[in-house]
């Protein structure tokens, strides 16, 4: 097979996987926002029967995995890789879920970019001919996330205008390398960006540069405009991270225009409290597997350009005064 690079970061497949299913589990809250009827199942709280939120996230992971699976067609015999990731240390969410999917696992951390670059190893794996099937899934806990990157929720501390609220989700997708489905074009691979952004409580600055950096180069690699895109969606920025991204972008020389939109500020409404919008890595994960892929099928969408974007640092990092490297890594997917 001959390797069809462009530029410095962005692979073009020349047999592009097809995206043969896809299936989103959400909380309550997420449920209740404007994308509620996209996702696969809304839970009625945070546990479902659990005894703790770090089990009730892998259920939930585990439910996404089985429901792409499910949606597809396909035995779980004929998948060949099974690639997962969340937030939580050594991505225990992930790890349980495999335990119980029994597939061949591969264990991805991009923190909130996990979501695309799962995309863009599974679309790899296929299009390099080390796979006929990748099943894909991602998820967070905003219960889990806040016990430890933050504070206990049970405290009530009040959160900054700038925090975003951590999605309680998992999406899951099922590739294939033949099939009826949109198609992964291309992936471009991000490199860390840091700005020296300090404040746990305003990741949208802190990985608003490394989106607008692999934009930028995607757009370069492939000698294509904003305009050749019906949807430009970056992960999770939020609120004030879009809008600093679109600067950063607008100083570069690229107007992004109407088409370009966070998963985070879609997911939840003016009314549901949540300051800056949503992160964590089911943000994207949902949004894609649900609204984003309803839309390609649909044909509503023809070529959309998925960001995610990641937030690199660790509690442990953050209470040294370590900055915040930022991550974004994209891929293309066409109807």
């Amino acid at each position: 097979m001959d390797l069809k690079r462009i530029g410095n970061q962005t692979v073009v497949f020349a047999n592009p996987p097809v995206i043969l299913s896809s299936y989103s589990v959400v909380g309550p809250k997420e449920g209740q926002g404007p994308l509620g009827k996209t996702f696969g199942n809304v839970w009625k709280d945070q546990l479902n029967g659990e005894k703790s939120w770090e089990l009730a996230e892998s259920k939930m992971l585990q439910e996404a995995l089985q429901g792409s699976i499910d949606q597809s067609g396909i035995s779980k015999e004929q998948i060949e890789f099974m690639l997962a990731g969340d937030l939580l240390n050594q991505i225990v969410s992930s790890n349980f879920a495999a335990r119980q999917i029994a597939l061949p696992f591969i264990g991805v951390y991009g923190a909130c970019s996990t979501m695309a670059l799962s995309l863009a190893i599974g679309s790899m794996l296929i299009d390099g001919g080390f796979a006929q099937h990748v099943l894909i899934g991602v998820s967070s806990h905003h219960d889990t996330a806040e016990r430890q990157f933050r504070l206990p929720t049970e405290q009530g501390n009040q959160r900054a205008m700038s925090a975003q609220w951590t999605v309680t989700g998992a999406g899951s997708v099922l590739l294939g390398k033949q099939g009826v489905g949109p198609k992964i074009t291309s992936a471009t691979i991000g490199r860390v960006i840091d700005y020296g952004e300090t404040d746990a409580n305003n990741m949208g600055a802190a990985m608003a540069p490394a989106v607008a950096d692999t934009i930028l180069n995607h757009l370069q690699d492939l000698q294509r405009t904003v305009q050749d895109y019906d949807l430009i969606a970056s992960g999770d920025l939020g609120a004030v991270g879009l809008a600093l991204a679109g600067e950063v972008l607008k100083k570069s020389g690229v107007d992004m225009g109407t088409g370009f939109t966070d998963c985070g500020v879609k997911i939840f409404d003016s009314t549901q409290d949540v300051h800056a919008g949503a992160s964590g890595c089911a943000c994207s994960a949902v949004v894609f597997a649900g609204d984003i892929m309803q839309k390609l099928k649909a044909s509503e969408l023809k070529r959309v350009m998925l960001i995610g974007s990641g937030a690199l640092h660790s509690p442990t990092s953050a209470m040294q005064g370590e900055s915040i490297p930022g991550i974004g890594h994209a891929v293309v997917i066409e109807a």
